[in-house]
């Protein structure tokens, strides 16, 4: 995991990549994550953000969780930050507590705290399933 001393979650991976993602992408899931590739706080105008898109909403896109906080704090119509994670591996759950392992990659904005203890390691997925078989 990346961190400096002044973040409490893991830095985006390439910083020069902040803000190129899609705009859409997966939402949730997975379990686990490889890499953050930046934190977004999304706007929106009908909750008192800026119109800056004809109504619709827009988002920030930061290297680190705290600049996203600042933003989020100052920005009327703002949403606490997100991240956007990269899934070279995950787990899906197509129905409640069957779980498979999927290999493709995926990206996905996911909740900050889901970050704890997610990041995937060689073990993780066998782990999880081995836990979780019947």
């Amino acid at each position: 995991m990346t961190t400096t001393p002044l973040s409490a979650h893991p830095i985006a991976i390439d910083p020069d990549l902040v803000g190129e993602y899609p705009a859409l992408t997966k939402s949730g899931g997975g379990y686990f994550y490889d890499d953050v590739l930046e934190y977004r706080v999304w706007v929106h105008p009908h909750a008192g953000g800026e119109d800056l898109h004809d109504g619709d909403d827009y988002y920030y896109a930061f290297a680190t969780f705290e600049e996203a906080t600042e933003c989020s704090d100052d920005t009327p119509g703002a949403e606490r930050p997100l991240v956007l994670v990269r899934q070279h591996e995950s787990i899906n759950e197509p129905t409640p507590g069957v779980f498979e392992h999927y290999a493709t990659e995926r990206i996905t904005e996911w909740r900050v705290e889901w970050l704890a203890d997610s990041k995937r390691t060689p073990a993780s997925i066998p782990d999880f399933l081995k836990s979780r078989a019947h």
